[in-house]
């Protein structure tokens, strides 16, 4: 796989934990098989199922209250965004978001966060570090714009 997108081509870096995160990413292959891409995501059997031929980056886990592995995926973040060059980073959380969202930010790439479709009374930890990072911020419910104030509703991937 190459690691820079051709001139002119648009790449696409999608990160997701593994599980439900990745499997609503991977509901998007109408959209993202159209652009090179590069995905980032943990070293799982569901993920190397789900992703086999992709040009594929693994991310340190667990994440959740993980300071060693927060700090090893930021360092990650800053690797790939410089090598891979995206034009548009797009993540479903959870943790592994949060350093490529804050890496992206410093280099003004673009990012689109999709709120996860099974949390829809309470925001999740990752939506709410990742919103303020965010190009644009994407819900499934209605009722999660109580939560996402001038976040877009686009349905339910699932």
């Amino acid at each position: 796989m190459t690691t820079s997108a051709p001139e002119g081509e648009q790449r696409v870096l999608l990160v997701a934990s593994t599980g439900g995160h990745l499997a609503q990413l991977m509901v998007l292959r109408p959209w993202w098989s159209r652009y090179p891409r590069t995905w980032v995501t943990f070293d799982k059997a569901d993920a190397r199922s789900a992703l086999a031929g992709e040009d594929v980056v693994h991310a340190y886990h667990p994440t959740t209250r993980n300071a060693a592995n927060a700090a090893r995926n930021l360092a990650l973040a800053r690797k790939v965004l410089a090598d891979r060059r995206p034009a548009l980073v797009v993540s479903t959380g959870a943790g592994v978001a949060a350093p490529f969202f804050l890496v992206a930010a410093w280099r003004r790439i673009p990012t689109l966060y999709l709120e996860v479709f099974d949390r829809v009374d309470s925001a999740t930890m990752t939506g709410r570090m990742c919103r303020p990072l965010s190009t644009a911020f994407c819900v499934q419910w209605p009722e999660q714009l109580r939560r996402y104030p001038g976040a877009e509703y686009v349905g339910a991937l699932l």
